[in-house]
This record gives structure tokens, C-alpha cells and sequence, in this order.
């Protein structure tokens, strides 16, 4: 007699032990907020010192929940708040929040490189990114892809000149905005730009 085996349950998307792209794209944009909203309280009310041992804190309990969670931490939030404990702690040891500050510019930098070098080696990041969801994708809208991993590159460079120029001279409040939503808003600027450049591009 021929055994029929059942079919391997099929798993909930909402059970995943891993963080949804989504989730992910949250995760570079607000990675860190948390830490730079105890930091700046704290800061403001007790000093720099205390508020650096906040700002650690919250820096670690993102990393435990997520952990806790997902039973694994993201190359994101291991990239974005390991980053901000270790400057953290130079901070700390020489009692500057300096560079508690540079992190925004650090992580914005690196996106500048990263999205350049795909750029240049011929394989621009989002290109790839698409082509892995639909290798079907028309010729124009690779070329396009191309275009604005490139400018999305610049963007990232001119944000990490903003971000540096902030953690030196601005307020420790108008850097943590910057920091928590300047970002995010600057992006959605930069995005409906491209949306409108492509428009007209392709009318022409």
C-alpha cells in the first residue's frame, strides 16, 4: 500500500521568526530613535553623562526585544545601533556626545558608499533588488533603476553633510529631529522628485 504524506504545513507569514521587508525598511529609517529620544531627555535635565548611559540602554533593549522577538537580530539593527553603543561609548569615556552625535552621518555615509560602489561596478543595488522580485522587469525601467541608485546615492551624501554639520553646531533637539524624522521627510521629498523626473522623462 502507497503511503500519501501530507504536504508540510504551511506557515503563518504573522508566526515569521524574521522581520518582513517591510519591517526592515522601518528598521533603517528609525533604527536608533528610541536611544536618541532618551538621550536627548536625559541630556537636557541631568547632563551629557547620564544621558549617554540612556541613550546605551535604550541602544541594548532594542537589540534584546528584537532578539526576543524574532529570535534573531537584523544586519540592520546590528549595523545601526552597534554602531551607536560603540560611539556611544567613545563618548562616554571622553565625555563628549560628539560622537554619540556622528552616528546619523556615519550610517548615511555608508549608504552613499554602498549605493555608489554598486553603481560603479555595474550592479547597482536597487537594479538587483528588483530584478530578484520579477527577472521580467523591461530593459527602460532597469536603465531607470540604475539612474536612481546613483542619485540616491548623492542624496545620502548630501544628507551625511547635514547630519555632521548638525552633531557639531546644531542643539542636541534640532539634531535628535533631525535624526528622527528629517530623514524620513527628506526621503519622501526625494522620492516624489524621482517621481516626477521619470514622469517627464518618459513624456519627452
Amino acid at each position: 500500500m502507497t503511503s500519501i504524506s501530507n504536504p508540510p504545513p504551511r506557515q503563518n507569514p504573522k508566526l515569521s521568526n524574521s522581520p518582513s521587508p517591510k519591517g526592515q525598511a522601518l528598521s533603517l529609517f528609525f533604527g536608533g530613535l528610541l536611544p536618541v529620544i532618551a538621550f536627548t531627555v536625559i541630556e537636557e535635565k541631568y547632563g551629557p553623562q547620564a544621558g549617554l548611559i540612556a541613550g546605551l540602554i535604550f541602544g541594548v533593549g532594542e537589540i534584546i526585544y528584537e532578539l526576543a522577538r524574532y529570535k534573531k537580530v537584523s544586519q540592520i539593527t546590528w549595523i545601526g545601533n552597534g554602531l551607536l553603543l560603540g560611539l556611544g561609548l567613545i563618548s562616554l569615556f571622553f565625555n563628549d556626545g560628539i560622537w554619540f552625535k556622528l552616528q546619523p552621518a556615519i550610517m548615511e555615509f555608508g549608504m552613499f558608499v554602498f549605493l555608489l560602489g554598486s553603481w560603479a561596478l555595474k550592479k547597482p543595488f536597487l537594479k538587483i533588488m528588483v530584478e530578484k522580485q520579477n527577472p521580467e522587469i523591461p530593459q527602460i525601467m532597469k536603465d531607470s533603476l540604475s539612474g536612481i541608485t546613483l542619485r540616491m546615492a548623492l542624496f545620502f551624501l548630501a544628507h551625511a553633510v547635514i547630519a555632521t554639520y548638525a552633531a557639531f553646531y546644531w542643539s542636541t533637539e534640532a539634531w535628535a529631529v533631525l535624526k528622527g524624522i528629517g530623514l524620513t521627510v527628506s526621503m519622501i521629498v526625494y522620492m516624489i522628485g524621482e517621481m516626477f523626473w521619470i514622469r517627464a522623462k518618459q513624456q519627452r
